[in-house]
């Protein structure tokens, strides 16, 4: 047998169970995936036995070609049935053996060379100071022995068969024992991995052994590419310990059908045919390596799904990052029934991928950025979907219908994926183009350039693949994959964690470990309808090595599994900026993930945890608030204060017509927070707003002088705090089914009289103080090439938090707190803005006109 440590030699084949096939019989009839029509291959390229293919390939490889009579079929070749050159094949069948007499004899000398330090380290197992312990000798060796003296008896008893030639000797036999002892490998698959994490461990703990193990890749195949003393042993194993034998193609070929050793050959073939199946079944179809044409192994070191910016348009790429180069893929559509492939769209080698910086990169074309209101618009969609695919599972409606809608659902939500992200990633071929990825956090932006970069540091080469070397490592792609599915809800099984809704408290308390005084802030962002969204900013602690922020933000969950910390140093330097889109670059310091774990976080009492990154550690506490809980209005126990307290009561006790606090928060909001990005959207700090309350509430003289200190996003949440905490909501509890009926109309002048007709009916503090809210937004809202907050974002913000009932009618109307998104919630957001989208609305104007219909709502 040739061994696979000098997979060049020849064309017998063999298995690693660590995951290298080659075979030199299936080559030329399958393609990089395995499963398309034969495809032909350059001329003089009869075998590629580097190409790393899975282990599920081989079952299929057997039987087709067993159907198509080609290859391994038992079936005789042309001219060995026939009589024809039938010597000359009798002389092709010599050198064939002789080949595998060479094989066999350079593979036992590796074994036995393996086999050598195995005695000293047993026998210093038992002494005082053991090299390693008699288990893990066992482990790294097991089966090693059993599989040496298969193969020398194998070579004992074919050597003088080949050497005293005789055309009519019999040795099937031979290969026939040697197939039924295929029974040793599978031990040795089984046991593969514990003896490569045994080997390595023991490498990188016990310098005796890594001596040997040094001592050994001394004496290795000339072309072992294994660098790292850490994982000699390993190398070892996986090329010298574990050879398979497969292929008897070759000898079958040239072996005539009425030679007695042609029935022996074929029974051989089956054998080693079946355990092959048996073993590939075992084997974790999901590989992470794919061999160079050179023998070294590219690995898979991350993948994922990334927006690129192709031609003008955007599209939804799977990306594969190797250890020596970066592949840009799309699934090609396949036929049904067929196996899904990759088409390879580009692909860089690392040696010339850069990064241009922001302010050197070329200016890139014009993103086409999707309005925030059309991306609410479609959640609120998906969410109607949602609920109508509950609706139709409990009533048992179906199947087609759900079908029906959950591919709604699917095409709703790649919309999304695709439209929603916004933040450049370009890369560059020093050699050639750019190519620009648009991400929705600055966290990816971050793992993928800290991922490549990492592997920069090692010393790589350039080079251009070959069109055959190109389709096999993209054809390697389907099998090396982690991530398999678009990452949309409609692809998740029923019964996965929906996540959470409702609303995380957030407290940001300290970070540690940084080497030198710099001006740092962190931002946290959860995850909703399948990506990433900012929702809290800390200030930027000024020129410290420990910063002490103790910020709390209060977060609105949609559907989310987790909850990312990243913390910045801040950049006020104003030439460094990004010419994708116009702003200063902060620096990344560190970053870090946990999953939101509805038993740890859904307590009444706060979880404190520590999030570690790049050496930095960040100090927080959280607390989850479900929907329904949160939803509650809890009329204040003192009335002398704002908050808590009918509207009505506080106009009337300051004797103006909006709320003292309504208009100062306001008034500051416009003076210094209208161009704030995503003000009203971003949490301002929790003890601010707490702190402002208590000023509120006490009607303190120093108001006013607190305000002007104040963080802006306090000030904007203190104002939306009040809002939520009003024993009934602005819009009225007695108003609210009309309201949800008025919004539904389809007719837009009825929808007009209504929804007019239902703002008169309004107490007159009530709609006064809505009127100045709403021309506020409207204000607001023209800044939104600055601030990034459109009419619909500020509905979306304040719809839920005007027109939300209080806690005697809102049971009536409450839907799963499962779904933020629910009927009730959309409605409320839409009422909102309708207002919003209005022309002005005068309160004279309104009051002076008369409707068709009752005023008795």
């Amino acid at each position: 047998m040739q061994p696979p440590s000098d997979p060049h030699q020849g064309g017998n084949g063999a298995l690693v169970p660590g995951g290298w096939h080659y075979f030199n019989y299936g080559a030329d009839e399958y393609d990089a995936e395995g499963n398309e029509e034969p495809k032909a291959l350059p001329e003089g390229s009869e075998t590629m036995p580097y190409i790393d293919e899975s282990p599920t390939m081989s079952p299929q490889l057997s039987a087709r070609g067993q159907e198509s009579g080609d290859g391994v079929s038992p079936t005789p070749t042309d001219g060995l049935g026939t009589g024809r050159d039938a010597g000359k094949g009798l002389e092709m069948r010599k050198l064939v053996l002789s080949g595998f007499l060479a094989s066999e004899e350079i593979y036992i000398n590796q074994l036995e060379a393996l086999l050598l330090p195995m005695k000293p380290l047993k026998a210093t197992a038992t002494t005082s100071q053991p090299v390693l312990t008699l288990q893990q000798i066992e482990t790294i060796f097991y089966k090693i022995q059993d599989i040496y003296e298969i193969h020398k008896e194998f070579y004992d008893s074919l050597c003088p068969k080949v050497q005293q030639w005789d055309s009519n000797v019999t040795m099937g036999h031979l290969f026939q024992k040697l197939a039924s002892q295929l029974g040793v490998y599978k031990a040795f698959v089984d046991n593969y991995k514990i003896a490569l994490e045994t080997a390595e461990k023991c490498s990188q703990s016990n310098y005796q052994f890594q001596k040997i193990s040094e001592e050994l890749k001394v004496k290795g195949p000339k072309d072992s590419k294994e660098s790292h003393t850490s994982v000699t042993m390993e190398g070892w194993v996986l090329s010298s310990c574990s050879p398979v034998p497969v292929s008897f193609q070759d000898l079958l070929k040239h072996t005539p059908a009425d030679h007695p050793d042609y029935p022996l050959l074929q029974d051989a073939l089956r054998i080693s045919q079946n355990f092959l199946s048996s073993i590939n079944e075992d084997i974790d179809p999901r590989r992470t390596a794919v061999t160079t044409p050179k023998g070294e192994t590219r690995q898979l070191v991350k993948d994922g799904f990334l927006v690129e910016l192709s031609e003008g348009s955007r599209k939804l790429r799977h990306v594969f990052l190797f250890t020596d180069v970066l592949l840009c893929a799309k699934l090609k559509k396949t036929a049904v029934g067929k196996h899904q492939q990759y088409d390879c769209k580009w692909y860089v080698p690392l040696a010339d991928l850069v990064f241009p910086s922001p302010e050197e990169s070329e200016h890139c074309p014009q993103v086409h950025v999707i309005p925030d209101h059309e991306l609410e618009d479609m959640k609120m969609k998906i969410s109607a979907i949602k609920s109508e695919v509950q609706k139709e599972k409990a009533n048992k409606g179906q199947s087609r219908a759900i079908e029906r809608l959950k591919k709604k659902m699917f095409e709703n939500e790649f919309w999304l994926l695709l439209n929603s992200p916004a933040i450049p990633f370009r890369i560059h071929n020093r050699n050639g183009k750019s190519y620009l990825f648009l991400l929705s956090s600055d966290y990816e932006r971050s793992e993928w350039r800290e991922a490549i970069q990492r592997l920069q540091k090692k010393d790589l080469q350039a080079f251009v693949l070959s069109s055959v070397e190109l389709q096999v490592l993209t054809g390697s792609c389907f099998k090396l994959r982690t991530v398999h599915n678009i990452p949309v809800t409609s692809n998740k099984d029923d019964d996965e964690s929906p996540g959470l809704y409702g609303f995380l408290h957030v407290i940001v308390h300290s970070a540690k470990g940084f080497k030198q005084s710099a001006n740092l802030y962190c931002t946290l962002e959860v995850d909703s309808f399948g990506y990433f969204v900012s929702k809290a900013k800390t200030r930027v602690f000024r020129d410290t090595t420990e910063p002490q922020w103790n910020e709390e933000f209060e977060i609105e969950l949609e559907g989310s599994q987790s909850l990312r910390i990243l913390c910045y140093e801040k950049c006020y330097d104003k030439t460094k900026l990004n010419k994708d889109n116009n702003e200063i670059v902060d620096k990344i310091m560190g970053k870090g993930q946990i999953q939101l774990d509805p038993q740890a976080v859904q307590t009444k009492n706060w979880h404190m945890d520590v999030i570690e990154m790049n050496g930095i550690k960040v100090e927080f506490s959280m607390k989850f608030t479900s929907r329904d809980m949160s939803l509650k209005r809890t009329p204040s126990k003192k009335q002398t204060g704002v908050f808590g307290v009918k509207i009505s009561i506080v106009t009337k006790r300051e004797r103006s017509k909006v709320p003292y606090i309504v208009r100062q928060c306001i008034e500051e909001v416009e003076k210094r927070g209208i161009e704030e990005v995503g003000i009203y959207r971003i949490s301002g700090v929790a003890t601010d707003i707490q702190a402002l309350k208590a000023v509120f509430d006490a009607n303190n003289k120093d108001i006013l002088v607190m305000l002007s200190d104040m963080d802006i996003n306090a000030i904007a949440g203190t104002l939306k705090l009040y809002f939520r905490e009003l024993p009934e909501p602005l819009l009225t509890d007695r108003l609210y089914p009309a309201f949800m009926e008025g919004i539904a109309l389809s007719d837009p002048a009825a929808k007009e009289n209504c929804m007019m007709h239902l703002l008169r009916s309004l107490p007159d503090p009530n709609l006064i103080t809505f009127l100045f809210l709403l021309e506020h937004l409207k204000r607001v809202a023209e800044k939104e090439p600055i601030n990034k907050m459109s009419l619909h974002n500020l509905a979306t913000v304040f719809g839920p938090t005007l027109l939300r009932p209080s806690e005697g009618e809102s049971k009536a109307h409450l839907t799963l707190a499962s779904d933020i998104w629910s009927h009730d919630v959309m409605a409320q957001v839409q009422v909102l803005l309708y207002y919003l989208q209005h022309p002005p609305i005068s309160f004279t104007e309104l009051k002076r006109n008369t409707l068709y219909f009752s005023t008795d709502v």
